[in-house]
Order: C-alpha cells, then sequence, then structure tokens
C-alpha cells in the first residue's frame, strides 16, 4: 500500500494555511477509478473557498483537500470498471475534492480519455475553461457575423474566449491590463485595449463602432463588467459570468431590456453531469486538432499550493495556473 501527498487546507486562510500531508492510497470502488496524478487544475474559486469567504455558498471546512480536476493515468480500476482502462491517459472531475495530490479516486463517468496529441497539461487547462469556454459560446450564440468583446482577456478562460472568437467570429477586442497586454496581443486579437486607461470604453467604442459589441464576454466582474455592459450593442447578448473582481457584475434588468440585450450569468453555464463531459470531450478534440490551446502561464508542484494560490489572487498570474505531482 502507497501513500498518498496532499495539500491540505488547514484553516481558513492565506495562502500559507496548506500543509503537505500523507494518507494511505484510497481505493476505488465501484464505478471508480484511481487516477495517478500528474497535473492539477486550479481555479480561482479554490482561492476564494480557502480563504473562508465562500461558507455561506460552499461545503468545504478545514482540513479538506481542495481541487475538482486532475489528469494523470490510471492505476487502480474498481468493481464494473472496464479492465482495459488501466493505464490510460485521463482527465477528470473529482467531485469538488481531493485534487491537490498525486492520488485521486474519480468516477467514471466524470472522466474522459486524453487523446495521444493532447498533452495531459493541455488537458488539464482545458478541463474547467475549455468546457466554459465552449459553453459560454453556445449560451450567447456566437456567430460568424458578430463582434465579440473579452474582458478579462488575459486569464486561462479570457484566452480561450479570445481563440474561439478569433475562430468563429467576425472580429474581438480584447480588454486585459498592464504587462498583460503584449502577450494577449501575440494571439491576434483585432485590437487590444488596457482597461487601466480612464478612457478605454471610448477606445473599444472606437473599434465597433456605433453599433457596439454583438456579444460581451465579462470574465472580471464588478465595476469593470458593469461598464463593459455600456458597449453591448442592441439586441446584444452580456455573459456576466465572472467574479475576480470580488462580485459579479450587476445589470441593470430595465436598462438592459429597453435595449433588448439578453443577460446571462454564471447560472447559464453549471451544466449537468453528462453536459460537462460532452464539453470535455469537445474541448479535447479541439486541442488535437490544433483549434485550441489553453495558455499556461506558470505551474508549480504540489507542495507550492500556497504560492499557486497566491499569484491567483495576486493577479500577477498570466493565462492557466496548474500543479503538477508525481503521478
Amino acid at each position: 500500500m502507497g501513500a498518498v501527498r496532499a495539500a491540505v487546507v488547514s484553516e481558513f486562510g492565506g495562502p500559507e494555511v496548506f500543509q503537505v500531508v500523507e494518507t494511505p492510497d484510497p481505493e476505488p470502488g465501484a464505478g471508480e477509478v484511481l487516477v495517478g496524478v500528474e497535473v492539477i487544475d486550479t481555479l480561482w474559486l479554490e482561492t476564494m473557498v480557502r480563504s473562508g469567504a465562500g461558507q455561506d455558498y460552499w461545503p468545504m471546512r478545514p482540513p479538506y483537500v481542495p481541487g475538482n480536476g486532475v489528469a494523470g493515468r490510471v492505476v487502480q480500476v474498481g468493481a464494473g470498471v472496464d479492465p482495459g482502462f488501466r493505464g490510460q491517459r485521463v482527465v477528470a472531475h473529482t467531485g469538488g475534492e481531493g485534487g491537490y495530490a498525486d492520488r485521486a479516486v474519480v468516477a467514471v463517468e466524470a472522466m474522459a480519455v486524453v487523446p495521444d496529441e493532447v498533452d495531459l497539461t493541455v488537458a488539464a487547462g482545458l478541463l474547467h475553461d475549455g468546457v466554459t469556454a465552449l459553453a459560454l459560446f453556445d449560451v450567447t450564440k456566437v456567430g460568424p457575423q458578430d463582434r465579440v468583446l473579452v474582458v478579462g482577456a488575459s486569464g486561462g478562460l479570457g484566452l480561450l474566449c479570445l481563440q474561439l472568437a478569433r475562430a468563429r467570429a467576425a472580429s474581438v477586442v480584447a480588454v486585459a491590463r498592464g504587462a498583460k497586454l503584449e502577450r494577449v496581443a501575440q494571439l491576434g486579437p483585432d485590437a487590444v485595449i488596457d482597461s487601466a486607461q480612464p478612457d478605454w470604453v471610448e477606445q473599444a467604442r472606437a473599434v465597433f463602432g456605433e453599433h457596439g459589441a454583438d456579444v460581451v464576454l465579462d470574465n472580471v466582474g464588478g465595476a469593470l463588467g458593469e461598464t463593459a455592459f455600456t458597449l453591448a450593442a442592441r439586441g446584444g447578448r452580456f455573459s456576466a459570468h465572472g467574479t475576480p473582481s470580488g462580485r459579479f457584475a450587476s445589470i441593470d434588468r430595465r436598462t438592459a431590456d429597453e435595449r433588448g440585450v439578453a443577460v446571462t450569468g454564471i447560472e447559464a453555464v453549471q451544466l449537468a453531469d453528462r453536459d460537462r463531459m460532452r464539453y470535455v470531450g469537445q474541448a479535447l478534440r479541439e486541442a488535437a486538432a490544433g483549434a485550441v490551446a489553453p495558455v499556461i502561464g506558470q505551474t508549480f508542484p504540489l507542495e507550492q499550493a500556497g504560492a499557486a494560490h497566491a499569484v491567483i489572487e495576486g493577479r500577477t498570474a498570466f493565462g492557466k495556473t496548474l500543479l503538477t505531482a508525481g503521478g
């Protein structure tokens, strides 16, 4: 019997509350597999929960192991599971907890086999952001005539939204901040605008013209998202799904109705398990075909989970932040 190394949130607080502990290998039950984890997804939401700010909404209480997304190889299968899965490269959801570890038990229904052409790091980077980006584009019905505004274009989700918009829409304007602008520009949006500039809305309007943006994807929320709403075209679509600012954008429904803007929130991309796994498969196929590629800005070993959280919270991260484990 081996030992599992896991990064545990010992108490609610800052990134320093992580402790690395060892526990016995878990046994997969019926319909489950044990994954030797190599790459672990991280999410801004996990930093909020760890801080204690999400206690009204999320059930986690210390001590707990965060992490809802892992990529690695199947090392053991439970009862009723095809033994052919053993040794397969997979990406999987853990069910909300337990991912910050070098072994994780996952349900077969929450797992997808990773195509040979796709690196496990790429697969982990797509597990949440790829799914959300594809779902957002379906919810907002982005088409070839649409002009798209991506707010918060330098995060993992924002960069994938930018790539999809380039492939599917007529034009795309990216909004980011400071030092990240140059790296965003390398992905080829029609314009990159610094949201720290007081006239950023006027700059965006100059690109879109009086018509405005047919689709606004707000990955940030708060006052920035609310300002971005003013750029939505009559009859356009606005997705208020982002919260890195600390809250969702609050959009006045009467104003939206007067302008005919369809406003959706995070609830529109909170997917049933079957739909989520369908999008995981689509994201992996898009990656295998070279259509999308998550931008992995920084990786940290499992022992430095706290450092990963610190860069996410400090808004210094570019693209996706991942953890690596021994598998």
